[in-house]
């Protein structure tokens, strides 16, 4: 792990996790700076989801520990602290965009003036009387995750929150990740897309479970030789098989 303890918004140690009579996570050590974007990143089926879910206190670990602001994954202080935006979109099709959003605002403690700036937040002001059956996939995860900014999260954890979007969403999505940092906020963004590490400050690479490395783009491409991110990933992964 690097920089200090202080600068970490979330830190693991030694994280084991068994599903299904296997273990899927091996003795994972990471931390996560405050106030960045982390992109966690590897094939799909290698443990990213699972981590996630370790990280915000949803998954039951066999050994290890995980923290986040300084408290234990999923404790009562962390409800409003932590927000978390699944793969499958999380709101309620019967209901409309302002309602979705006010329904959790309310849990949260906030009021109609938050969830609509939630809404605004996400470009979904146009569309607050839609149900959420009558989204589009790129509107349905833009209003998943006005539910989770609504309660001003300072870390936010995103499993895969691009997937299925055309490059133009993406590319829109990755700019209010990066406001959301700049403006102090902590964001995990789990990916199997090697090009979207060229949006994160520092990577997390996952394959089978295991965590290869911790770095920024920039060192990932400088201990490979390789420019391209994607052929960089593959070749640390050559050099981890050959170690």
């Amino acid at each position: 792990m690097t920089g200090s303890a202080s600068n970490q918004a979330v830190t693991v140690e030694h994280l084991r996790v068994r599903r299904g009579g296997r273990e899927v996570l091996h003795d994972i050590s990471l931390s996560v700076p405050a106030g960045s974007i982390t992109g966690l990143l590897g094939p799909s089926g290698c443990g990213k989801t699972t981590l996630m879910r370790a990280l915000v206190g949803t998954q039951l670990v066999q050994a290890g520990s995980v923290r986040v602001l300084g408290q234990e994954a999923g404790s009562r202080g962390l409800r409003s602290r932590v927000g978390y935006v699944t793969q499958a979109p999380s709101i309620y099709d019967d209901l409309t965009v302002a309602d979705n959003v006010s329904y959790f605002a309310a849990l949260y403690g906030r009021g109609t003036e938050d969830a609509r700036a939630a809404i605004d937040r996400v470009g979904l002001g146009d569309h607050l009387r839609q149900r959420g059956d009558e989204l589009s996939g790129g509107q349905r995860t833009r209003a998943s995750l006005a539910c989770a900014l609504v309660a001003e999260p300072e870390v936010l954890i995103l499993d895969e929150p691009t997937v299925g979007l055309d490059p133009v969403l993406r590319v829109e999505l990755w700019r209010q990740f990066r406001e959301l940092a700049a403006a102090g906020r902590t964001l995990v963004v789990s990916s199997h897309v090697m090009d979207e590490a060229e949006h994160c400050d520092r990577l997390l690479l996952m394959r089978e479970g295991r965590l290869l490395a911790q770095l920024s783009p920039d060192e990932l491409r400088a201990e490979t030789g390789e420019n391209s991110l994607e052929k960089a990933f593959l070749a640390l992964i050559t050099m981890e098989q050959a170690s």
